[in-house]
C-alpha cells in the first residue's frame, strides 16, 4: 500500500490530486488483506479501472484508491460459447482475445477506454447494444472480502446503471457466437470509424459527460444552448461533441465542475430536463 499517490495520471482527464493510499494488489488474498486493513483503520476504499470515467478532486481523495490492473485479474480465457474475463482487462483487450478467435459478441465495445469491471457496473453501451446482453455470470467481493457467484438472475441491469455498484467486481461469463473472422474485424474497423468521427479525443477527457435523458441526448441539448467553445481556466465543452468537456491544458476539477454546473442549469431552463452525470465525481 503505497501513500500519497497522485492521481493525475491515473485518469483520462488528467486531473485529481492524491489518493491517501493507492494498491494494486496481485492477487485475491492481497485484495482481502487490504480490505481488511482498510476495515481495521476505517479508511474508505474506491475502485479505479481504467479511470475513463472519473474526476478526482484537486485537492486529493481521502480513501484506498484499489486497481485491479495485476496479470490475475487481466486473464482472459475462451470457454466453449463462453469467454472467462477478469474485471481488471480492458475492453480493447477484449475485443481483440475474441475477434482472433472468431468469436462475436464484444465488437460494438470497440474504442471505449475501459475495464470489463466498469463496464460493467455503468452497464456500458454504444451503437444501441450494451454489456448487459452478454453477461451469464459475475463472480464479486464485498468490501468484507467475501466472494460471491452472481448468476443472471441476481443481475439488474438498467441505462448506465447496475446492480453491482457496491461489489468489487473480480470476474465475469460473457455470452459469445462463433462468426467468420473477416465480419467480426470489418465490425470493430465500423465501430472504431464511427467513433473517431462522432467523438472528441483530441485532448484529455472522461468521454461523455451526462447520461443521456429521455427527451433526446445531453450532447443535442447542450449543443442548442449554445455551450460549444464554452471555457472555464482549461477546461473547455468540446466544439464537436458538446457532451465532452476536454482538458486543454491544466484544468481543474472546479472547472471541470463549473462547466458541468452550467450545463445543468441552462439544459434545465430551456428544456426542462435535468441532466444526470455519468463520469463519477471523487472528492
Amino acid at each position: 500500500m503505497q501513500r500519497s499517490v497522485p492521481l493525475k495520471n491515473k485518469t483520462t482527464f488528467k486531473i485529481g490530486g492524491r489518493a491517501q493510499y493507492f494498491s494494486e494488489p496481485k492477487n485475491l488474498d492481497e485484495l482481502q488483506s487490504l480490505l481488511a486493513s482498510a476495515r481495521k483503520k476505517r479508511i474508505p476504499v474506491r475502485l479505479l479501472g481504467a479511470g475513463s470515467n472519473v474526476l478526482a478532486d484537486d485537492r486529493g481523495v481521502r480513501a484506498l484508491v484499489i486497481r485491479l490492473n495485476a496479470p490475475s485479474f487481466r486473464e482472459i480465457t475462451a470457454r466453449g460459447d463462453f469467454i472467462y474475463a477478469g474485471s481488471g482487462a480492458s475492453l480493447w483487450q477484449l475485443v481483440k482475445y475474441c475477434a482472433k478467435r472468431g468469436l462475436s459478441g464484444p465488437e460494438f465495445l470497440s474504442g471505449i477506454p475501459g475495464t470489463l469491471g466498469g463496464a460493467l457496473v455503468m452497464n456500458a453501451g454504444a451503437w444501441g447494444q450494451n454489456i448487459a446482453k452478454s453477461v451469464e455470470e459475475v463472480v464479486v467481493m464485498d468490501y468484507n472480502g467475501n466472494v460471491e457467484l452472481l448468476k443472471k438472475k441476481d443481475l439488474r441491469f438498467a441505462y448506465r446503471k447496475s446492480n453491482l455498484a457496491k461489489s468489487i467486481i473480480l470476474s465475469a461469463f460473457l455470452k459469445v457466437t462463433k462468426k467468420n473472422k473477416s465480419a467480426i474485424d470489418k465490425r470493430i474497423k465500423k465501430y472504431l470509424e464511427n467513433r473517431r468521427k462522432g467523438q472528441d479525443n483530441s485532448y484529455p477527457s472522461a468521454g461523455c459527460i451526462f447520461k443521456n435523458p429521455s427527451k433526446g441526448a445531453a450532447g443535442r441539448l447542450i449543443d442548442l444552448c449554445r455551450l460549444k467553445g464554452k471555457r472555464v481556466g482549461g477546461a473547455v465543452i468540446s466544439e464537436r461533441h458538446a457532451n465532452f468537456i476536454l482538458n486543454k491544458g491544466g484544468a481543474s476539477s472546479k472547472d471541470v465542475l463549473k462547466l458541468m454546473s452550467l450545463a445543468k442549469k441552462e439544459v434545465k431552463r430551456r428544456f426542462k430536463v435535468k441532466l444526470e452525470p455519468e463520469i463519477k465525481i471523487w472528492s
